[in-house]
């Protein structure tokens, strides 16, 4: 895997049939909400949840999922979007921001359940881990897209950038830190540690568990995505010293906290 990453130089075209491409990117964006599906599937039985109800949220979480990652991504760049707007439905050429994604998954799903009357709680127990296997996959596509990676590296895992894809003033460079890989990982492990809780928690009411699963995936994917954020060079909006998506993920972190001290203090 060092190696290839190494010696490697990722094409964003998987297939070139003329005048029709495709990409890595809208493959694996594909496969990892598959992948997130069944798990969320397996998962909803736990939480006793029918699998058909899931499958007519899932659809309304897809589509807004894309349209909030999409939407925050424009607006972290937008003095680019301003001067080429026929970019913006083209999200097969990357730029897809998750907490945009989270943010606007919170809020269907949040919508969801007031208008069926389910549990919210629930709902977050059996989406939070199936957004973190998603994650683990989906953060390859920018590893194809040869994009949001980080300062440049004499490491052996270090991924090798075009000439052309890379910064102002990082031009003379080679390697860059792997930092799709960073998150991929930490997505994987928080995903299985989320699952491993689920499994082992059959004493804990159902509410309560999902409060805790919602909390401690808000507090984890925080902490790393905040911590990547030290070693990228994209650019994006700085404020007091930090990157916007730190300040964001500190929000999240809060977010989490604050939910998680609620799934112990309740009472029932």
């Amino acid at each position: 895997m060092i190696n290839f990453l190494h010696n490697y130089t990722p094409s964003p075209v998987l297939i070139n049939f003329g005048l029709v491409e495709v990409y890595w990117y809208g493959l694996i964006m594909v496969v990892s909400m598959a992948l997130a599906m069944m798990l969320a599937a397996r998962l909803a039985k736990f939480f006793d949840i029918k699998t058909d109800d899931l499958y007519d949220l899932a659809f309304w979480l897809i589509i807004w999922g894309l349209v909030g990652a999409r939407l925050y991504h424009i607006g972290l760049d937008w003095s680019y979007y301003s001067q080429y707007p026929e970019e913006m439905p083209k999200i097969w050429h990357g730029g897809l921001a998750i907490h945009g994604a989270v943010l606007a998954g919170l809020a269907v799903t949040l919508w969801w359940s007031r208008v069926k009357k389910w549990s919210f709680w629930r709902l977050a127990g059996v989406l939070a881990p199936a957004l973190a296997l998603g994650q683990a996959l989906g953060r390859w596509g920018n590893y194809f897209n040869q994009e949001l990676f980080g300062k440049p590296t004499n490491l052996p895992w270090g991924i090798m950038i075009e000439v052309g894809r890379r910064p102002l003033g990082y031009e003379e460079f080679s390697y860059f830190q792997p930092t799709f890989l960073y998150e991929s990982i930490a997505s994987l492990a928080l995903a299985g540690a989320l699952i491993y809780l689920i499994k082992n928690s059959e004493q804990v009411a159902r509410e309560r568990l999902g409060q805790r699963v919602l909390g401690i995936y808000l507090i984890v994917f925080g902490l790393y995505r905040g911590l990547v954020e030290f070693i990228k060079i994209d650019l994006t909006p700085v404020a007091w010293g930090l990157r916007w998506p730190q300040w964001m993920s500190l929000i999240l972190i809060v977010f989490g906290g604050i939910i998680c001290y609620k799934s112990v203090t309740i009472k029932k």
